[in-house]
C-alpha cells in the first residue's frame, strides 16, 4: 500500500509537470533536454558506459531538431534530416525487439553502446519533440494526449496484471508482467483514446485508437527491452529518482521507444490528408 501511494504521488507530480512545461514549446523543450541527460545517465549506468560523448551527441540532436524547428519552422533541410533519422531509428528499435526475442547475439556493430545512446535514447527524445510540433506547427494537445495513452495503459496493465494476472508475458525479462495486464492495458488505453478525442480538437476518434492500440503494443516492448538492460545490469530499477517507479528512464522507457513509431503514425497521416 505504501509503494502504490509513493507511485501515485510521484507519477502524479510528474505528469503535472509534462502538462505545465508542454504548455510552451520553449519550456517543453528545456524539459526534455533535461530528462535526456537524466535518461542518458540511468541508461549509461545500466550499459557500463562511462565517457560523455552520448550526452554531446544528444544536445547535437535535441538542438538541431527541436530548438532549430521552434526557431525555423519545418524547413527542408530539416525535413530530409529528420526522416534520415526517423528510418535509423526505428531499424535500431526493431534490432532491438528482435534481439528481445532471440537468444542469438546480433553482431557488435549493431549492439555499439553509441548505437542504442544515440538511436533508442536520444533519438525517442527527439521524436517525442518533433511529434509536438507536429510538422511545423506546435500542438501540445497530441503530446500530452500520447502520454496520457501511456499512462492509462501502464496504470490499468498494472492493476489488472495484479489482480487478476496469470499467463506470464515474458517471463525471462519480466517476471511480474501478464497477458492479462496486457490486455487490459490495451482496453482501457482504447477506451481512454475515445475520452481524448472529447477533450481535444486534434485528429479524429479512429486515429487516437490507433494510436492507443501502438502505445500498448510498442510501449510493452520498450518497457521489456529496458527491463532487459536492467536484468543484464543486475539491477532492480535504473535509479532512485521517482519513489514507486524507480529512475527516469523507468517512467519514460515506453514513452521513448513509442515516440518513433507515433511519428511514422502521424507522417502516414499528414501524407494522407
Amino acid at each position: 500500500m505504501e509503494k502504490l501511494i509513493k507511485r501515485t504521488i510521484s507519477g502524479g507530480l510528474f505528469a503535472i509537470l509534462l502538462v505545465l512545461a508542454a504548455q510552451n514549446k520553449f519550456t517543453f523543450l528545456v524539459l526534455l533536454l533535461v530528462f535526456g541527460f537524466l535518461c542518458l545517465y540511468e541508461f549509461n549506468k545500466l550499459i557500463a558506459q562511462k565517457n560523455w560523448f552520448s550526452y554531446l551527441i544528444f544536445v547535437a540532436l535535441i538542438f538541431a531538431f527541436g530548438f532549430m524547428e521552434m526557431l525555423i519552422g519545418n524547413s527542408i533541410g530539416l525535413n530530409h534530416a529528420s526522416q534520415i533519422l526517423h528510418v535509423i531509428c526505428i531499424f535500431v528499435l526493431l534490432l532491438l525487439t528482435r534481439d528481445l526475442f532471440s537468444s542469438k547475439s546480433l553482431p557488435k556493430l549493431l549492439t555499439n553502446r553509441y548505437i542504442n545512446t544515440t538511436f533508442y535514447i536520444s533519438g525517442g527524445i527527439v521524436f517525442l519533440a518533433l511529434i509536438a510540433f507536429n510538422f511545423g506547427t506546435y500542438n501540445p494537445s497530441i503530446i500530452i494526449g500520447m502520454f496520457a495513452l501511456i499512462w492509462i495503459n501502464d496504470s490499468f496493465a498494472y492493476f489488472v496484471g495484479s489482480n487478476y494476472g496469470r499467463q506470464k508475458l515474458f517471463e525471462s525479462v519480466s517476471p511480474k508482467k501478464t497477458v492479462e495486464g496486457f490486455l487490459g492495458g490495451v482496453f482501457f488505453s482504447a477506451i481512454g483514446s475515445y475520452f481524448i478525442f472529447k477533450f481535444t480538437n486534434e485528429l479524429r476518434f479512429t486515429s487516437w485508437l490507433v494510436m492507443s492500440v501502438l502505445v500498448s503494443i510498442f510501449g510493452t516492448i520498450g518497457d521489456l527491452i529496458e527491463s532487459k538492460y536492467k536484468r543484464q545490469a543486475d539491477v532492480k530499477d535504473s535509479g532512485k529518482l521517482m519513489p514507486g517507479h524507480g529512475g527516469l528512464l523507468d517512467r519514460l522507457d515506453s514513452a521513448i521507444f513509442v515516440a518513433p513509431f507515433i511519428y511514422l503514425f502521424l507522417r502516414l497521416l499528414n501524407y494522407v490528408s
